[in-house]
């Protein structure tokens, strides 16, 4: 395969290779991509017809391509998409769920992904099951955002970094893709509704308290204590829950945001209520709130979503510790949301094919 050229949506305006033409074509360029959200240069018909052509010889402009759509325009709908590379990446669309009177808001959540694949080896998770491949660029991420509207024709206006890949293992580009993000000239989408999820990298979570961005953090905690979470996520050995823990403290310190502990209950692993009390005790310290999410079964695993009296009766260990806890039922489980899955059945098809 021949190299691929630079993306376009990696660099910021002040990077693009536009020569030394006017300033303001680079925000004219800039309004074409994140406002008017243009599918092609060619759309672009106020720009010279040299400059369409200088741009469109040294970059590629289409990042990603939509390969298969599970859901319905009412739920949940996961999006897989094929890259430049011809790797699998997953996103997932969720709208906001209805209110007491049966009113839906105008808040569409994509979760996004940002590795192909993942090297952290939850034991519960299909990102992982064909190992990490490699990093998405910042312009891979930003793409998933920019194709889901043209593909939903949904106006997205909150981020969750929680699809596949670490994203605190892909620092740099994740910060990138946020600064493009955020960013007037950007997508357009504040900081505060925007979350990181991480599977417990300590180190990046004090270095991303460091950061002005106000963007919330969410913990894949999953276990409140060693024993229990190191049976699931072998990331817990390099980063024990005291290290976790004073870390997501110092975040919390320096943000003065809620911030959020996801935690998947898994029958038998960690739905027990002595678990449930550890867990508050930590939700407590934090000023974090808990989502609850009943395990979303991945073929080839053996794990298995608690029951609803055991998901209930977790729940109610938390409430009666006057933490914040909601349970998640139902987003996507009959698309198979949880992370990975339709790619590996993509991965899949494709050997058979060949």
């Amino acid at each position: 395969m021949k190299p691929l050229r630079p993306l376009l949506l990696d660099e910021t305006p002040e990077e693009w290779a536009l020569g030394d033409g006017p300033d303001f074509r680079r925000k004219q360029v800039a309004e074409w991509i994140y406002r008017k959200r243009a599918a092609s240069l060619g759309e672009m018909s106020n720009l010279p017809a040299t400059l369409r052509r200088q741009l469109e010889a040294a970059y590629d402009f289409t990042a990603l391509k939509l390969a298969r759509v599970q859901g319905s325009d009412d739920t949940t709908r996961k999006l897989l998409w094929e890259l430049r590379s011809g790797d699998y990446i997953e996103s997932v669309l969720i709208p906001a769920s209805p209110d007491l009177f049966g009113e839906r808001s105008d808040r569409f959540t994509l979760c996004l992904s940002t590795q192909v694949g993942c090297a952290y080896g939850c034991k519960f998770c299909a990102s992982g099951l064909e190992g990490w491949k490699r990093n998405l660029t910042a312009g891979e991420i930003v793409a998933q955002i920019l194709e889901t509207e043209r593909a939903t024709k949904t106006r997205i206006n909150n981020l969750v970094f929680m699809g596949m890949g670490e994203p605190l293992a892909n620092y740099a580009n994740l910060m990138r893709a946020l600064e493009i993000i955020n960013a007037p000239w950007g997508v357009g989408i504040g900081a505060r509704h925007i979350t990181v999820s991480t599977s417990g990298l300590a180190p990046q979570i004090r270095e991303l308290a460091a950061q002005p961005l106000q963007i919330r953090l969410a913990l894949s905690l999953h276990g409140a204590t060693d024993e229990v979470r190191g049976q699931i996520m072998p990331v817990n050995r390099k980063y024990p829950l005291a290290e976790l823990l004073n870390a997501c403290a110092e975040y919390q310190a320096k943000k003065r945001k809620m911030m959020t502990l996801e935690y998947i209950l898994i029958e038998g692993v960690n739905d027990s209520i002595e678990q449930a009390a550890i867990l508050a005790k930590h939700a407590r310290r934090l000023h974090a709130k808990v989502n609850l999410i009943p395990y979303n079964t991945v073929e080839g695993l053996a794990w298995r979503r608690p029951s609803d009296f055991a998901i209930d009766r977790f729940a109610a260990v938390l409430h009666a510790a006057k933490v914040t806890a909601t349970v998640r039922r139902e987003k996507g489980h009959d698309i198979d949301a949880a992370c990975g899955q339709l790619r590996l059945k993509q991965l899949k098809a494709d050997t058979v094919q060949v």
